[in-house]
């Protein structure tokens, strides 16, 4: 009998869902889709049916295999054990380093410093904050990309943190929908979403189109 297919619980403005969206249409892997506006209703985060899902009350959630695992690496890096190619980790121990030390750059020392929970307590300072918090990790992270990068994050090879990298750098919903400013990253050079440039862009750009956005823009 045929398993059956996962669920993921998303909002489709969230990067942290935007990442596992990518890391699944990378693998190929198809999926169901049940939404969850972070804004409609005083957030449906928050809602008792969604809690059971996931107490911690955040996007993404993925049920498969018989399990719900919540939080977007911890979600990838299982889609990477259970389906290895293609292949987000590189063999190379020292470049499988790299990949986690990026990754955990956005998600762990920039993202949740400016995030709406964050935010609501900054009162009329939150723009200034989540700026500074943006702008201050692009610049730590185009230092460390100067040291890694070939022709994408690390090395040669698509990997977890383009997929991380690409949705802040291209569309970072904490720019423009938290601080309602974009903050410019003209002087982080790696970063620019450029075809062949250091953070596999222009792949992540191509795949894009196939990546199932209609379920998700049904969420308003």
């Amino acid at each position: 009998m045929a398993s059956e297919k996962p669920i993921l619980y998303s909002y489709f403005r969230s990067s942290c869902s935007w990442r596992v969206r990518i890391a699944l249409a990378l693998k190929g892997i198809a999926y169901d889709v049940v939404p969850v506006n972070l804004l409609k209703d005083g957030g449906q985060q928050f809602s008792a049916e969604f809690k059971a899902v996931n107490p911690m009350q955040q996007v993404p959630a993925l049920k498969i295999d018989g399990i719900t695992l919540s939080q977007s690496l911890a979600i990838i890096h299982y889609l990477e054990d259970t389906c290895p190619n293609p292949r987000l980790l590189p063999q190379d121990l020292k470049k499988r380093a790299q990949v986690r030390m990026i990754a955990d750059h956005i998600v762990s020392g920039i993202q949740p410093l400016q995030n709406l929970s964050v935010l609501k307590q900054m009162g009329e300072k939150k723009m200034e904050w989540a700026q500074n918090c943006i702008a201050s990790g692009f610049q730590a992270l185009e230092q460390t990309l100067e040291h890694t990068a070939g022709r994408y994050c690390v090395g040669d090879e698509v990997s977890i943190c383009g997929s991380v990298v690409y949705r802040w750098r291209t569309e970072n919903p904490s720019i423009f929908h938290k601080t309602g400013k974009e903050i410019s990253c003209g002087d982080t050079e790696q970063l620019q979403p450029v075809p062949g440039v250091r953070c596999n862009a222009f792949t992540i750009r191509k795949i894009a189109a196939w990546i199932p956005l209609r379920p998700l823009l049904t969420c308003k």
